[in-house]
């Protein structure tokens, strides 16, 4: 099979990560679920990894006996999801559980009428995936994103953390529908805020260096990132020219704080986790997605990493830190 050794890596790293614990007080049962992961990246990343997987078994599961995971990962190669689609459906899972909009676009299109359960993939009804949040038909559910009023918190909290930025350059990945739509929300609140904001789409890793080159040249305040498969794949090389250029950075997600971005707001990514396979979980007893509304992020959370503030010589704010959920020292 041309995905073949993605697939059994993946399947070896589920395995190695699965808990034991409470497996013995799941009660075994003839039906053993298929579970499809459909990741636009390396196989257990991001939001789709063994955290996930340990959801399920709180819920009773027990890997092997009751649930069996079928992870196919695109290498950051979103070309390959209607392929690795195709793969699931011949492999009879019940459920696929998506991670970012080009690969809940690709299940809709190829997954027939298996139940999808959606993540990190935008909003689900600006880009059509769903009729709408309370009752999105068909055959997808899942959790939708707040993309305006998240892209207006993280701007206020980065003028608030650094009073001083007056423009922002947004990098977002141009192909991807979902995150273009973000960048446009972000956009739309810099005007109310009276920031600038200088587009910087980016289409595939050699883009970055034209990016570069831009901001170079007419240097803004700040960058803020929309993170997708792309754009997440190069974060370290955004981080690494923030710190070259001394700019803050506003990220989506904590952990890119944790890799050296200055500041990162978003939804909390645990949070997600558990209401995506709370969903499966509904769906594999017998409740269909189109009787499933999409669920919003409730938790939320805000990292601040002074060793970066202090690497850029930022002083921030005493009530920036006091509002963060993560300061890293």
């Amino acid at each position: 099979m041309k995905f073949g050794r993605s697939i059994v890596l993946a399947a070896a790293m589920f395995v190695a990560c699965w808990l034991t614990q409470g497996q013995g007080d799941a009660q075994d049962t003839a039906k053993v679920y298929r579970v499809g992961l459909l990741f636009p990246g390396p196989p257990g990343g991001g939001v789709l990894g063994p955290e996930l997987v340990r959801d399920f078994v709180r819920r009773g599961y027990v890997p092997d006996k009751t649930i069996a995971f079928e992870p196919r990962a695109a290498q950051g190669n979103v070309a390959l999801l209607p392929a690795l689609v195709d793969e699931l459906v011949a492999s009879h899972v019940d459920v696929i559980i998506t991670q970012s909009y080009p690969a809940a676009l690709a299940a809709k299109e190829h997954a027939g009428s298996i139940p999808i359960v959606v993540t990190q993939s935008g909003d689900p009804v600006a880009t059509h995936l769903v009729d709408s949040l309370a009752r999105p038909g068909g055959n997808i559910t899942g959790v939708s994103e707040i993309a305006a009023e998240l892209s207006a918190k993280r701007l206020q909290l980065l003028k608030e953390a650094v009073p001083g930025v007056h423009s922002v350059a947004v990098l977002w990945n141009a192909d991807d529908l979902g995150m273009t739509l973000r960048y446009r929300a972000a956009e739309q609140e810099a005007a109310q805020l009276g920031m600038a904001v200088v587009a910087l789409g980016v289409h595939a890793p050699d883009d970055f260096d034209a990016a570069f080159a831009a901001m170079t040249k007419a240097p803004p305040d700040a960058i803020l990132m929309v993170t997708d498969v792309l754009t997440n794949l190069n974060r370290k090389r955004v981080i690494d020219f923030a710190a070259t250029h001394r700019l803050p950075t506003m990220f989506e997600y904590d952990s890119l704080a944790h890799d050296g971005g200055l500041m990162a707001y978003g939804p909390n990514e645990s949070d997600i986790l558990d209401r995506a396979a709370g969903l499966a979980d509904r769906i594999l007893h017998g409740t269909k997605p189109a009787d499933l509304p999409l669920e919003l992020p409730t938790r939320f959370q805000y990292a601040v990493n002074l060793k970066t503030a202090k690497a850029l010589g930022i002083t921030i704010s005493e009530s920036a830190q006091l509002r963060a959920d993560d300061v890293i020292e």
